[in-house]
């Protein structure tokens, strides 16, 4: 993912936006462990995993079947570059585990080139499609166009009253302008919360403005941008730990945590100290990825901190 790539991590800013004030409003207190979490990564086929996360001389084909195995959630991306017959959705889904959800992105037909606009028919053909996981389909994520700007918000509004109440969906915005002008981003949350529409919060190095901390209501999808095991990667997921378990108390029903790197070979160590972290401050028992070799090994050979 290049999304946010600087040229020096060294050089960035990783200050930690504080909350948005309008979080008070949107949650209600509760026991934080009753929470849903899910730690997940964008794909399942990278080769590099075999002998890593996945046994040695695993096929492509068998990918899945053991990622199921170590992961409770997937940001399926792959939804967004074509739309699965319905064999393809339930052979899936009969790999995974009563609990492990898959979050497709939507299809980029939608999302890119019609851009909303006169797509109500292939929006029902995506949606019939994803309909195959059942059970196992969690939140789906639509990722706006960088130039999609606040000028389209009136086709953003009329899009998202027709969609389906289920599954849940996440909407992430990349234009700068929702952001900068205060009026626009009031109004396109408050928007976004009377539809009951999540918001992406995406933490990368180069752009800290969609690191924007509000809340459209009470689900976080957040897509975390490593920069393959540099020392602030473990900094970072340190404070999304403790933002996460304000949240958790203050009443947040469901954490979705999507692990990216610029490089996804090394998405498997950061969701294991994410995993390890969680668990410990926020007293969850998520299972962790299990390694071939210790990930504690896999970080050190970096010359970066271990968990």
């Amino acid at each position: 993912m290049d999304f946010g790539k600087v040229p020096n991590v060294d050089e960035a800013d990783f200050t930690f936006p504080p909350d948005h004030p309008a979080n008070k409003k949107i949650l209600n207190k509760k026991d934080f462990n009753k929470t849903k979490v899910y730690v997940g990564c964008a794909k399942w086929g990278r080769k590099e995993w075999v002998g890593k996360i996945y046994p040695p001389k695993t096929k492509e084909k068998d990918f899945l079947s053991h990622y199921v195995k170590q992961y409770n959630c997937i940001e399926l991306n792959t939804t967004h570059y074509r739309i699965y017959k319905a064999e393809v959705i339930e052979g899936w889904r009969d790999l995974a585990g009563p609990e492990f959800k898959f979050c497709p992105k939507f299809y980029q037909q939608i999302s890119h080139r019609k851009r909303l606009k006169d797509c109500e028919k292939i929006t029902e053909i995506f949606y019939n499609s994803i309909f195959n996981f059942k059970n196992n389909l969690g939140d789906c994520f639509l990722q706006l166009p960088p130039n999609f700007a606040p000028k389209n918000f009136e086709i953003l509004k009329k899009y998202l009253e027709q969609l389906p109440k289920s599954p849940h969906v996440c909407v992430e915005f990349r234009h700068p302008d929702w952001f900068n002008d205060k009026g626009v981003f009031d109004e396109t949350f408050s928007m976004l919360n009377e539809l009951n529409i999540g918001s992406v919060i995406t933490d990368t190095a180069g752009r800290r403005d969609v690191l924007h901390m509000r809340l459209s209501n009470k689900t976080a999808f957040i897509r975390f941008v490593g920069n393959n095991l540099h020392a602030s990667d473990f900094k970072r997921i340190d404070d999304w730990v403790k933002r996460l378990k304000k949240w958790m108390r203050a009443g947040l029903d469901t954490v979705y945590f999507m692990m990216h790197m610029h490089d996804e070979k090394d998405s498997p160590e950061l969701t294991a100290y994410t995993i390890q972290q969680l668990n410990k401050h926020c007293k969850f028992n998520l299972q962790e990825p299990q390694f071939i070799k210790p990930a504690e090994e896999n970080i050190s050979r970096k010359g970066n901190r271990a968990p």
